[in-house]
């Protein structure tokens, strides 16, 4: 076939096609809110040709590093559009990191340019003074001055080609670099749009941080459907009741933000139902309840940062509705299926075999397809692993149901081994959850003479409440065989991430300090 012929028949995939056909069929609504300022979709597109066109004005060459240290708001999401638009690469950076650790991603990524907000501006200390530093505000208004807003040609010659790179929370060693590229990113994104429902009417609250997972691709899904952003910078619990009163439809968060908004003195119930992606850790089946309670229609989702965000999704029976409450909320705390724009997901065994689907047998859940990264940047090594045996290894245990929809049990690192038998630190917590003075928990194994290792739960309580660690201990005997009930409970507030996501591993650190081996 004459090569001429398949420039008729084929356009290189990539999510910037959704912002330049936004620009036109929706130009005249509203594309983003950031506190008092709004662009329409007509605005934001210029504003994104011209920010890319700075970009190249100053030097930038194609798959040159651009990162990005900045809140929720409004150049974040331009920056999405905006750098790959230019031909470059976005490196979203975590707000929370300490200034070592956002100076390695800098350095790792061989960004030569860092977009900051001033409130972070400590944070670039330790940032080399070659790279080009540029303030989030002004300066940057300053910067897209410079550029025009004609359409650009574009750089992009395979859709293969990267896109951003998305940096791991690095709780076991450096954060490594997951590398998205433009038809992993567009796929997704259409996936979101499918799964999240979102209309040219949707409203969506930025609760879900950009720099994770690229917002889990919905920067570029809200352009696909031509929806509005609605951008805070950080969650303060009665501001976000307050805008889901005002029209908010769509938003995301991990079940500890739920949590915090659910257990606020201004909860209640909305007039008009809130849609919403929930993952980051297994949702209790009682955090559940009470999300529907509230009016919230809940969507349970699963992923990683290697998965581009969200790959599979829970999805209902066709008998839901003649399901009690309770039996509702435990299928939905299911991981489920594939998402519509995913490729396979399977729970095998340590020879890669399908596990029986009899929701007891537990593996590890492996993933295939267009919405797996490409591989850890600069790190072959990293890569292979990851990928040995021609699947993506997620390090998840998990179950399969005799419908076909995965169960999380745990990560590999959390099982807990008791005197031979293997315990599920997800099912303990989903016990502790439902006791009703309970407002978060965490499950580790620790050190036990006798048994090697026994689990111990670590509680935070609802404010108000009060309670025992020897009435938890038994109430968890009511509800699970012995063995698996906690030995000891300790009352704190629990460490997490910038995303609301437990970081077991401090707990777990904390509690076999001074053993040469996490395994008893």
């Amino acid at each position: 076939m004459d090569t001429n012929h398949r420039q008729v028949y084929r356009q290189e995939l990539s999510p910037v096609s959704f912002l330049e056909r936004a620009g036109e069929v929706y130009h005249d609504r509203i594309a983003v809110e950031d506190g008092e300022v709004s662009y329409t979709w007509k605005e934001f597109r210029a504003r994104a040709r011209k920010f890319a066109s700075a970009l190249r004005l100053n030097g930038l060459k194609k798959d040159d590093r651009v990162a990005f240290l900045a809140f929720n708001s409004e150049p974040p999401l331009l920056a999405h559009f905006a750098v790959p638009m230019a031909g470059g690469v976005l490196v979203p950076i975590n707000t929370r990191l300490s200034p070592q650790e956002v100076a390695y991603i800098v350095e790792q990524s061989g960004s030569s340019i860092i977009f900051y907000h001033e409130e972070l501006k400590d944070k670039l200390a330790g940032v080399s003074s070659e790279i080009q530093k540029i303030e989030v505000g002004q300066a940057l208004e300053g910067f897209l001055d410079q550029g025009s807003d004609d359409e650009l040609e574009s750089w992009l010659v395979d859709e293969y080609d990267l896109i951003s790179i998305n940096y791991t929370s690095g709780t076991t060693g450096r954060p490594k670099g997951v590398m998205f590229h433009h038809r992993g990113a567009y796929l997704n994104a259409l996936g979101m749009v499918v799964e999240h429902q979102l209309r040219t009417e949707s409203r969506y609250l930025w609760t879900l941080p950009m720099f994770h997972c690229n917002g889990w691709t919905f920067p570029w899904a809200l352009a696909a459907a031509g929806a509005r952003s609605i951008c805070i910078p950080k969650i303060d619990p009665p501001e976000t009741w307050q805008l889901f009163d005002q029209g908010v439809t769509h938003f995301c968060a991990a079940p500890t933000v739920l949590i915090m908004l659910t257990n606020d003195s201004t909860a209640h119930r909305l007039q008009s139902p809130v849609r919403l992606f929930t993952a980051g850790a297994p949702p209790s089946p009682t955090l559940i309840e009470k999300m529907q309670a509230l009016n919230f229609t809940l969507d349970h989702v699963y992923g990683l940062t290697e998965t581009y965000g969200p790959f599979t999704m829970n999805i209902p029976p066709e008998n839901e509705a003649a399901l009690s409450q309770p039996e509702q909320a435990k299928l939905k705390a299911r991981q489920g299926f594939i998402n519509v724009c995913g490729g396979k997901v399977d729970v095998v065994d340590e020879q890669l075999r399908s596990v029986p689907m009899d929701g007891k047998t537990m593996g590890e859940v492996v993933m295939q397809g267009n919405n797996v990264m490409k591989g850890y940047f600069d790190d072959p090594e990293a890569t292979a692993a990851a990928f040995q045996g021609g699947v993506f290894h997620s390090g998840d245990i998990a179950v399969k149901h005799s419908d076909g929809s995965i169960e999380l049990r745990d990560r590999k690192k959390d099982i807990i081994i008791s005197g031979g038998e293997n315990i599920s630190t997800v099912e303990v917590e989903q016990a502790i959850m439902s006791y009703s003075a309970v407002m978060e928990c965490a499950v580790v194994a620790v050190p036990h003479e006798k048994w090697g290792e026994v689990p111990k739960a670590f509680v935070t309580l609802k404010p108000g409440q009060s309670s025992s660690a020897e009435e938890i201990i038994q109430y968890c005997r009511s509800q699970l065989a012995a063995f698996k009930a906690p030995r000891s409970v300790e009352f704190c507030e629990l460490p997490k991430t910038s995303t609301g996501k437990i970081q077991k591993y401090v707990l777990r650190e904390k509690e076999w300090q001074g053993k040469e081996k996490r395994i008893n």
